[in-house]
């Protein structure tokens, strides 16, 4: 962040709402600035979001966020460990949102749990589009590309399996993109799916709800 965001007389421009929006790092960036412009109030603003944030994420780390009758609690763990539990070891382990296992060539994508969508039994879900007038930049970013060949290459085998992300999106960015926090991947679930490919998107397409699909074996 540039300096002059926090001159004397600006940082009554910055609201709780406005400072919820930005990552923890850039949260702490700001909270760092405020303190050495003397700006106290900001500062103590900055340490408020920060600490509402983290006590969300331990709750939903504890499954507790939404349970309620028949709700079991979700196990979340890291997205990187959840692939390598799966036998894939991702290409980039900050950005990749998927890899191919080595010992049967088997595509896993990581999907995020809120963006599902569902009628009648039948879930899908959009893992890629291309970047139609600047709609997804995301796309034409290296693990956007990555993304697409793993969805041609789903194609090909016949279905890929998919990990279920759950976290807090951003306004206005696909949360493969950046999210406003990510609080781990269902430990317990794994997702069998066909893609196809309708026009220029590639969909996830299968007929049975996350919460039905137990966790696969690897294949031996």
């Amino acid at each position: 962040m540039k300096q002059s965001t926090f001159k004397h007389g600006r940082a009554d421009e910055w609201t709780r709402e406005r400072i919820g929006q930005l990552a923890a790092q850039e949260i702490m960036q700001l909270r760092d600035n405020a303190e050495r412009l003397n700006e106290p109030d900001l500062a103590a603003l900055c340490s408020e979001v920060l600490a509402q944030a983290r006590s969300r994420a331990r709750t939903a780390l504890r499954g507790k966020a939404g349970a309620g009758p028949g709700t079991k609690a979700r196990k979340l763990i890291a997205r990187g460990k959840a692939f390598e539990a799966r036998g894939v070891w991702l290409q980039d382990a900050r950005t990749s949102w998927g890899g191919v296992r080595k010992s049967d060539g088997a595509v896993v994508m990581a999907l995020w749990a809120e963006a599902i969508e569902s009628a009648d039994g039948a879930c899908r879900y959009l893992l890629w589009a291309a970047n139609a007038e600047g709609a997804r930049p995301w796309s034409d970013t290296p693990a956007g590309r990555e993304r697409l060949e793993h969805c041609k290459r789903a194609i090909e085998l016949g279905g890929a399996e998919g990990l279920l992300v759950y976290g807090r999106r951003l306004e206005g960015r696909l949360p493969e993109e950046r999210a406003s926090a990510i609080h781990g991947v269902d430990a317990d679930t794994v997702l069998s799916f066909e893609v196809e490919a309708r026009g220029g998107e590639f969909w996830a397409i299968w007929g049975a709800k996350p919460a039905e699909s137990p966790v696969a074996p690897l294949p031996s």
